[in-house]
């Protein structure tokens, strides 16, 4: 199929997206491999969409779909196994689920399930589509004629120089987490994945009964819930401002705009997060 841009949900105020109602898309032709997209939120500052793979299905490039992009990106695995590649350098990475891949603008990607089960993948993605970073960005670049996923470079150095070894994708586990404690009061447990200068990924964890601090950004958020009963307060909201989010659902934070995360449950809440482009507020 000819190319066509995703579609670009936004919303103008904090809002709750069910995961019944986030927006479908399918993209890719014969050559790239075709990938389902539900897009959760494409404002002017961060993307984030879920995407998938089924058992031995993979997405690589086309002339239509060129998979290089002028953003920083994370992709989270949620379930089975993912596999991303840089077909231009070689790199092969493997990432489990509660595992992420990380890179930067300009780096060329191709995705594969190598496990027996579908493959569900969260991205967010800094600077977003609506600021040309997508496939009007990818077009300006030299195509890339032929694809590798081996290193023969690194043939007769291993394990000796394994430290030494330059990659442009970085996979993340817990371990690699830089921690922080939010707030005064009860300290929610806030773990980062990456903190670039244009997108903040990290995890949040709420304790049954706990409240982080009501915060703001400098930058438009999105999460998605991954466990537990997740509550957000939007004290200074027109309409609706208190919010109930199970696992696959969203939401969706303005800069600058006051929120709360609360559990009110019995079970301990986690979920990802994507800020862009600061985390922090302006002149803090």
């Amino acid at each position: 199929m000819s190319y066509r841009p995703s579609p670009r949900p936004t919303f103008d105020r904090a809002t709750a997206i069910p995961y019944a109602q986030v927006t479908r898309h399918l993209w890719g032709d014969d050559a790239s491999g075709a990938v389902d997209d539900w897009i959760y939120v494409s404002s002017d500052k961060i993307h984030q969409l879920v995407f998938g793979l089924a058992p031995g299905a993979a997405f690589r490039h086309s002339p239509e779909y060129r998979t290089i992009f002028g953003a920083d990106e994370i992709l989270y695995v949620l379930e089975g196994t993912y596999v991303s590649a840089n077909p231009e350098t070689g790199e092969v990475h493997v990432a489990h689920p509660g595992e992420a891949i990380f890179f930067r603008k300009d780096t060329w990607h191709h995705g594969f399930n190598h496990g027996t089960t579908p493959v569900r993948v969260l991205e967010f993605y800094a600077p977003p589509p609506s600021k040309g970073t997508s496939g009007a960005y990818a077009r300006t670049k030299p195509y890339l004629e032929d694809s590798r996923y081996v290193r023969n470079d690194l043939l007769g150095t291993l394990p000796m120089q394994a430290g030494s070894v330059q990659n442009t994708m970085k996979v993340l586990r817990d371990s690699d987490l830089i921690w922080r404690l939010e707030g005064e009061r009860q300290g929610a447990l806030v773990g980062l994945y990456a903190a670039t200068d244009q997108l903040t990924v990290g995890k949040m964890r709420l304790l049954p009964g706990q409240n982080a601090d009501l915060e703001k950004h400098g930058g438009d958020e999105g999460l998605y819930v991954l466990s537990g009963t997740l509550n957000v307060l939007v004290p200074e909201a027109e309409g609706q401002k208190w919010f109930e989010l199970h696992p696959k659902d969203g939401f969706f934070v303005p800069e600058g705009t006051a929120h709360q995360y609360r559990n009110v449950g019995a079970e301990p809440v986690e979920f990802l997060f994507g800020i862009a482009p600061n985390f922090l507020p302006q002149g803090t």
